[in-house]
């Protein structure tokens, strides 16, 4: 009976990160529309392609590089030990496809790492892929309209394959040294992609520069009408649906807590293997989401744009604590995040002329930092892990957390590459073609296909009458 239950619950475990990978393939989707729904006619099919070529890019850079960073990297390493070794994370390794279990080929494998890798392993690595696409996105949004494409897959690369993932063992792992040591508890991550990508983000359009004509000679700044409203709406639903799935994603579905005192108390519980209830994260996801489009529609006056960036923002601004708030915590946490996000967003726009294309700091990067803050106070004294020895959740842990994620990790790698890119020539476009589009070329080949038909039609109609 033993051994059928553990075959269930392994079979259950695989099919449920099955199930949440599907979903969360919603909020790429949805960020390929919101992206093209912003980008200016001009533009539209290089922000597609900009952003979908993402998934190729990051994922073949996870597989070789991102998945082994993870479980390796835990321990700093030289924090709090050396390299960690994960045979069943590295690419050459028998647990890295097609496996039904059983005794090993690889010597650094046990039966019990192929009983249980054999099943989970492409399961967990495709939902960590996801976060890598997310992180990535989170990028794309800010810079449409004036990157090289390729510069941008340079820099999703380095946030997607590397930094969040060091970020996410450092911070988001069960064992991770900050976790260890500084009590760190972001359940949702708020910090560990979303903070980390919008101060990347900050980063990059520092030394980007804003698209043209996007300050007036004075400083301020114009408006650029998004060229199709519904496809941001649309886009901003399906985010929501994914994210929905994403804080699924982050739970280990069911765990025996107790298992050597004598009976069993079986719980879902967050990657910290600390207990939570899909119940509870369920109120506050949908009071967060609540929170955030009410204050994003009260502050904007009425703005579609920022009413839905809003009700994203309230997420990722609960996101840390979600797995211990109550409902109504999330509420008023969301409306502060999402307020504090509106006006930085604006007064740094203003005072140091950053054109953020769709306020991807604001909402990932200020809400994410926000989130991660305030649940040192909120969650104050919590236990950050099942674990003896480690930190309990503090404000000085959850603030130095904060600051690893949007500057250490998030702002500081990609000023660098960043830096790098636009001293060889190969960060911006052209300014021609930023003025004629970057879809120039295309649009001026569809129209020449369209006169030589219209053209042949009207020979052939000619040609018919005259027959």
């Amino acid at each position: 009976m033993d051994n059928e239950l553990g075959a269930l619950t392994t079979i259950f475990t695989e099919f449920y990160y099955w199930v949440t990978v599907v979903l969360m393939f919603l909020i790429h989707v949805g960020f390929c529309l919101y992206e093209v729904g912003v980008s200016r006619e001009k533009n539209k099919l290089n922000t597609l392609m900009k952003n979908s070529m993402l998934i190729p890019t990051i994922t073949i850079g996870f597989f070789f590089v991102g998945w082994w960073l993870y479980f390796a990297f835990q321990n700093g390493p030289g924090i709090t030990g050396g390299l960690k070794s994960a045979a069943w994370s590295e690419p050459w390794n028998e647990l890295m496809g097609p496996h039904m279990g059983g005794k090993p080929a690889d010597e650094q494998l046990t039966s019990e790492d192929t009983a249980l890798w054999s099943r989970l392993n492409g399961v967990f690595w495709a939902a960590f892929l996801l976060f890598s696409w997310t992180a990535g996105s989170i990028l794309s949004g800010a810079v449409i309209e004036r990157i090289r494409s390729g510069a941008f897959w340079a820099l999703a690369m380095l946030v997607g394959c590397v930094t969040w993932v060091i970020g996410a063992a450092w911070g988001w792992s069960d064992s991770g040294w900050m976790v260890q040591k500084l009590g760190y508890h972001d359940a949702y991550a708020s910090g560990v992609i979303h903070a980390l990508a919008g101060g990347a983000a900050l980063a990059i359009l520092i030394l980007l520069g804003p698209r043209i004509g996007r300050f007036r000679a004075d400083g301020t700044p114009r408006v650029f009408p998004a060229h199709n409203t519904w496809l941001i709406v649309i886009g901003m639903f399906l985010i929501y649906t994914g994210f929905w799935g994403f804080y699924a994603a982050c739970n280990v579905p069911i765990l025996d807590l107790e298992p050597d005192d004598g009976r069993s108390f079986f719980s879902a519980t967050t990657i910290y293997l600390t207990p939570t209830t899909l119940s509870a994260i369920t109120f506050n996801f949908l009071m967060a989401l609540t929170g955030g489009l009410l204050i994003g529609y009260m502050v904007s006056k009425g703005d579609p744009f920022w009413t839905f960036q809003g009700g994203l923002g309230g997420i990722i601004t609960a996101s840390a604590g979600n797995d211990l708030y109550h409902p109504v915590q999330a509420l008023l946490l969301a409306v502060v995040g999402v307020w504090f996000a509106y006006k930085w967003h604006y007064w740094v726009e203003r005072k140091f002329k950053i054109d953020d294309a769709v306020g991807a700091v604001a909402i990932h990067g200020y809400c994410g930092t926000i989130g991660v803050i305030a649940a040192g106070f909120l969650l104050w004294g919590y236990p950050s892990s099942p674990n003896e020895g480690y930190a309990p959740i503090t404000p000085q842990g959850q603030l130095a957390g904060a600051v690893i994620m949007f500057f250490v990790l998030g702002f500081l790698p990609c000023l660098i590459l960043t830096w790098i890119l636009k001293k060889l020539g190969v960060l911006r476009i052209p300014l021609e073609v930023e003025a004629a589009g970057l879809d120039h070329d295309i649009l001026a080949s569809e129209a020449a296909d369209r006169n030589e038909l219209a053209e042949a039609e009207r020979k052939f109609v000619q040609s018919h009458l005259a027959t």
